[in-house]
């Protein structure tokens, strides 16, 4: 079993790799991501952020609660939003409303909140599936990814031994 600091590393790395794989898809194989994509990008960035400060400064039980704490929020927050694109995905084609303005043009013109907002409305887009490996797609994928590191983040940061 790893250590709490090794595991911590690994879920940082895992995180990274997982952003390197959505960035391979899109300059490499040419996905355009959607809205809902930047934002699991987004959430995946946080969750790696908050494993390497738990890989260097979780000793103690306290602080292991604190960033078991933080990777459950920011893993939360990946499987919120991974799962809407999943949700998105599984409607029938045409019942979801076009997703409507590019995700800069709204960051220029509305407020944070408001785009957050008109984000997780989305659609069009967002309901496209350009790509499935063993029968899901790349959102599912996220989800599951979230969920094992989440899970594997909060229990390694819990255990007794640090």
């Amino acid at each position: 079993m790893p250590s709490r600091r090794l595991g911590n590393w690994l879920g940082s790395g895992a995180c990274v790799i997982a952003l390197g794989i959505a960035l391979y898809a899109q300059y490499v194989l040419g996905f355009k991501p959607c809205h809902l994509c930047i934002f699991q990008r987004v959430t995946v960035a946080a969750l790696a952020f908050v494993f390497l400060l738990a890989a260097l400064n979780s000793t103690g039980a306290l602080r292991g609660s604190i960033y078991a704490g933080l990777i459950g929020l920011t893993g939360l927050a990946t499987l919120t939003t991974a799962g809407r694109h999943v949700w998105i995905q599984m409607q029938p084609a045409g019942s979801v409303p076009a997703c409507g303005a590019d995700l800069q043009f709204m960051l220029d013109i509305f407020p944070l909140t408001d785009v957050i907002l008109k984000v997780f409305q989305a659609g069009g887009e967002c309901a496209k599936v350009d790509f499935t490996l063993l029968g899901l797609s790349m959102p599912a994928w996220v989800f599951a990814f979230a969920l094992v590191a989440t899970v594997g983040g909060i229990w390694i940061n819990l255990r007794a031994d640090a």
